[in-house]
């Protein structure tokens, strides 16, 4: 296809995703308070049975955020279909098929990291947080969050934790690219346990216990990519030997 067509194909995929979005968000904005309530579920839990909003338009804004942020989880089946309508035509049968398990596999290691911060990770570090409230020298500390700072915060939890668990998808792919070795990655362990800590030292709230629960999965998910390439390869092999 020429450069004019491949560009007002991209147009048209991108409309159809955006209008995804924008039904979806609709339909969230509507159901707001309700998602709001389940995400407010693990601070409840944690025993904090109160929010507040120092601002004005902040408790609207919060549930502008979070009708968009639930929105894109519910519309990216329908973004993920067109990214590959728009990618699968340049690419050989072969490479299609190779590619394709990975995209069904990408939402749902995505749902196993977001679930894993919302039933373990977050009430684990709103424990450790909130557990600072008592008496300092004869003074009362209350935490007393406010419903913007809370939404941030399950929202990089979340987030941080779902695109963590894509590692192993990310480190097949680039072994299939050939732009890696299982040896390398073997040989380059002792760095992927500082980058995990690094990585989870900017993802994650700044305690030290938000950044060992997203660290120690980042390295055991790096193990598994490499059992993973090295399950994948024998079992090519072993059809490539009962080929021949």
């Amino acid at each position: 296809m020429p450069l004019l067509d491949h560009l007002i194909e991209l147009r048209s995929r991108l409309l159809k995703s955006l209008v995804a979005i924008a039904l979806c968000f609709g339909v969230c904005l509507y159901f707001a308070r309700p998602i709001f309530g389940i995400l407010v579920h693990p601070l409840l839990a944690a025993g904090q049975g109160k929010l507040i909003y120092t601002q004005l338009f902040e408790a609207f804004f919060v549930e502008i955020k979070v009708a968009l942020f639930a929105a894109m989880m519910l519309a990216f089946p329908v973004i993920a279909n067109q990214l590959w309508k728009f990618v699968a035509p340049g690419l050989y049968r072969k490479e299609r098929r190779a590619l394709l398990p990975f995209l069904f596999a990408t939402p749902v290691l995505f749902a196993i990291g977001a679930c894993f911060a919302y039933f373990i990770t977050v009430p684990l570090a709103l424990k450790f947080l909130l557990g600072y409230q008592g008496e300092v020298g004869g003074v009362t500390q209350e935490a007393l969050p406010s419903v913007g700072n809370y939404l941030s915060f399950i929202m990089q939890f979340i987030m941080a934790f779902g695109i963590a668990f894509l590692l192993p998808i990310l480190l097949m792919l680039i072994e299939r690219a050939g732009l890696v070795s299982r040896e390398q990655l073997i040989s380059a362990r002792r760095y992927m346990i500082v980058a995990a800590f690094a990585i989870a030292a900017v993802a994650t709230p700044p305690d030290i216990l938000s950044q060992f629960l997203l660290a120690v999965p980042l390295i055991l998910l790096y193990e598994m990519s490499i059992f993973a390439i090295w399950f994948t390869r024998r079992r090519e092999k072993r059809v490539a030997e009962a080929a021949e």
